[in-house]
């Protein structure tokens, strides 16, 4: 499990805390928020007198529209501010819910904008922890930085290293063991994305390659995980020609839904179907 560098934050009394995470779009909640507050909770423990975790969601171009819905139903975060409302909290502090804030407290980037983080940390007077995938930001301001790899240092000045922990890849951490199954046969992950600008594109195309691989292995099976913030017959429209304009530009393959009990849920047009 991912481990964010928060052990000089953690209380050495029984004060209670305030963990407050920063994200925005499908990605960054189902593949770094998730983790990280299943770690937080197997760590730090349950008592949510003790630790309380609030996500705030920004504003975010690829938005699914339903990443509020998906961080609720994380059994580990207690309250969860929509994207809609962020920018009455970011400017005056206003949360849609009226939220109070415990004395102390951590703010954690895991998604938007660095600069998000600063500043909400600022006004509340907590500590601040941002996890950088490929480039860290105002490193004069925030208290501790999480790095996916041990090279992200060498861009760094010598003075910030002290602050700078490497916690590998949060992605990889939220796959891992996702995918069972019998081991005596080839099985192929297909990961079409889960922004609409992507699978527009990306659905039809791995479906195209799957077509490949299947003419020289016909044993092999695919698996194509569905993000959370999305649907199978979302997932699916994509697949449609009818739907999905680029899969001619692409000479992508179109695909159709087929539910376990064998019903079709959808049928779209094509002359190389994939169930």
């Amino acid at each position: 499990m991912p481990t964010l560098p928060l052990s000089q934050f953690e209380a050495k009394s029984a004060d209670p805390i305030d963990l407050l995470i920063l994200s925005n779009g499908p990605g960054e909640v189902t593949t770094w928020v998730r983790p990280v507050v299943q770690a937080l909770r197997d760590r730090l423990g349950t008592d949510r007198s003790r630790l309380r975790i609030s996500v705030v969601l920004s504003p975010c171009a690829n938005s699914a529209g339903n990443e509020a819905a998906v961080a609720r139903s994380f059994p580990e975060v207690d309250r969860v501010q929509a994207a809609e409302d962020f920018w009455p909290f970011l400017l005056w502090g206003k949360t849609s819910e009226s939220w109070e804030w415990r004395d102390r407290g951590v703010v954690v980037f895991l998604g938007g904008d660095q600069f998000f983080a600063v500043a909400i940390a600022r006004r509340l007077g907590y500590r601040s922890v941002i996890y950088a995938e490929w480039e860290a930001r105002w490193l004069g301001w925030v208290d501790r930085v999480g790095v996916r790899l041990p090279s992200f240092c060498d861009r760094l000045p010598l003075r910030h290293h002290p602050k700078v922990s490497v916690v590998g890849d949060l992605m990889v951490e939220a796959a891992a063991g996702a995918v069972n199954g019998p081991a005596d046969r080839d099985r192929v992950g297909l990961l079409p994305g889960s922004k609409r600008a992507k699978l527009t594109q990306g659905v039809p195309f791995v479906l195209a390659i799957a077509d490949r691989i299947r003419a020289d292995r016909p044993e092999a099976e695919f698996v194509l995980p569905v993000a959370p913030t999305l649907d199978p017959a979302a997932l699916a429209s994509y697949a449609d020609r009818a739907q999905n304009p680029i899969i001619d530009l692409i000479q992508g393959t179109t695909g159709r839904l087929v539910w376990p009990s064998g019903a079709i849920a959808s049928d779209p047009a094509g002359d190389r179907n994939h169930p």
